[in-house]
């Protein structure tokens, strides 16, 4: 067994324990860090990477499909599944590179290929290894959460662990769950010709601003995605090749199963309690400044037990680069975290939805709209369907809700705005290109300033008084 001191341990290798191993080591600090799977964890492997891998193929065909309007003659294309797989593969290995062993290594930190577990609180054991550090972060991600519903441990089913590698394609998809991944999921396979069945025990999407919700489901359903609502799974089966989920409901009949309820968080091998770490089935118990009950010991990204997005994990790294560094203060937030859902329409979301905003500052709040509609590089590239939404307190946005296309691009603005305390008058003095679908943004900002110009009494009177006098 052999020994090892360092200034840093990090127990996992996606993308929030890669940027911490990054940063830490490119400034000084003597780094181990610790993966017993795949270099770039979840995301790379089987998340946000190859499902937007995947809904690119969908996009294609799709856009083969409905060209009318734009003067081209639509053609039904030839898809092949499998050589759309082979697309999402190839991506997986462009991005590889990135987060390989051999780039950290690089860097200066020694990488270690085995899971962690700690053996005392200042100690973990990997493989054949001790590994002594001054401080820990615990980095080790989620995975798909199966719930035990009767029969689904006799049933063939997938998750976002291995769908991304059947080769042939589902007849007809059924998935449980409505979340964003599922979503993504039904509308990408129905592109590429699968049918597809998405069951929601509660409603669809139903952590999103429901008005925002409605505009995806409604296109959802447009291109002929069965999507139940309000029915649990009490039961799957498998026979003669098919699958049947019954739920209170009714019974609900394909070829594939896809399990896409939730997550949950990968602390089970840990063995935290030797190292003095509370834990409850979200994650590590931390602060705001992601400490654990051991100050030693850092949770981050899905671990930590809050928002699970890839960008969240490498908002973490940072924090934790500050405090375990330099020694700073430096504490979490979450009100300027964006996210989105990559459907088509996307959805995005920043700071408070319209319902929570009514609650934490009544009559306070100003909802300001503008549409899709109105926007004239909607209106060219027939992108008219959404809108956004702006929640305004005291003329600074607490949050901002867009369903439409590249709202996942069009968001960042806000969340910039929100994290550094801005101004609407910020958004709407800044000067955009035209055509482009970002002037929905600033047309937002305008739409909240418009009443206090163009129907001010006040502002006609003065107006009226200073033309008097002007030259």
């Amino acid at each position: 067994m052999s020994r090892i001191k360092t200034d840093i341990c990090i127990l996992g290798a996606g993308s929030g324990g890669l940027s911490v191993a990054a940063g830490a080591s490119q400034m000084g600090a003597d780094v181990v860090l610790l993966e017993g799977h795949k270099m770039g964890g979840d995301c790379l492997n089987y998340g946000c990477v190859p499902s937007k891998a995947l809904i690119a193929a969908g996009k294609q065909a799709h856009a083969m499909r409905h060209q009318t309007p734009f003067g081209v003659t639509p053609v039904d294309p030839d898809v092949n599944y499998a050589q759309a797989k082979d697309h999402v593969h190839d991506v997986i290995a462009t991005i590889e590179p990135v987060d390989s062993q051999e780039r950290f290594e690089g860097f200066g930190v020694n990488v270690i290929r085995e899971f962690g577990e700690f053996i005392s609180p200042t100690e973990v054991k990997a493989g054949d290894t001790i590994i002594e550090a001054r401080r820990f972060v615990i980095a080790t991600g989620s995975g798909p959460f199966v719930p035990p519903i009767p029969g689904i441990d006799k049933t063939t089913h997938y998750t976002n662990e291995n769908i991304f590698d059947l080769r042939e394609r589902p007849d007809h998809l059924i998935v449980i769950g409505g979340a964003p991944m599922g979503m993504e999921m039904a509308q990408a396979h129905r592109r590429l010709g699968s049918q597809f069945t998405v069951i929601e025990g509660a409603k669809a999407m139903g952590k999103d601003d429901p008005e925002m919700a409605a505009v995806v489901l409604e296109r959802l359903r447009e291109e002929g995605i069965e999507i139940i609502e309000g029915e649990q799974a009490s039961e799957v089966s498998e026979k003669d090749g098919k699958i049947t989920v019954t739920t209170s409901g009714g019974s609900y009949t394909g070829s594939h199963l896809l399990m896409a309820v939730g997550r949950k968080v990968n602390i089970d091998k840990l063995n935290l309690e030797a190292a003095g770490v509370e834990y409850d089935r979200s994650g590590v118990k931390v602060g705001a400044d992601l400490k654990s009950t051991n100050k030693k010991v850092y949770a981050i990204g899905d671990a930590a037990g809050g928002l699970q997005f890839t960008h969240v994990a490498g908002y973490h790294a940072g924090i934790v680069i500050r405090s375990a560094l330099f020694g700073l203060p430096a504490k979490a937030k979450t009100s300027h975290i964006p996210w989105a859902t990559y459907t088509d329409p996307e959805l995005a979301q920043v700071g408070l939805t319209e319902a929570q905003a009514k609650k934490e500052h009544g009559i306070n709040l100003e909802v300001v709209r503008f549409p899709y509609h109105e926007n004239d590089r909607a209106i060219a590239e027939g992108k008219t369907t959404g809108l956004i939404k702006v929640m305004v307190v005291k003329g600074k946005p607490v949050g901002a809700s867009i369903a439409g296309a590249m709202a996942g691009e069009l968001i960042g603005m806000w969340a910039m705005a929100i994290a550094n305390g801005l101004k609407m008058s910020a958004i709407a003095n800044t000067v955009l290109p035209y055509p482009t679908i970002a002037e929905i943004n600033k047309r937002a900002a305008g739409a909240y300033f418009s009443p206090r110009l163009f129907e001010s009494d006040k502002v006609k009177k003065i107006v009226g008084f200073v033309q008097r006098f002007l030259p």
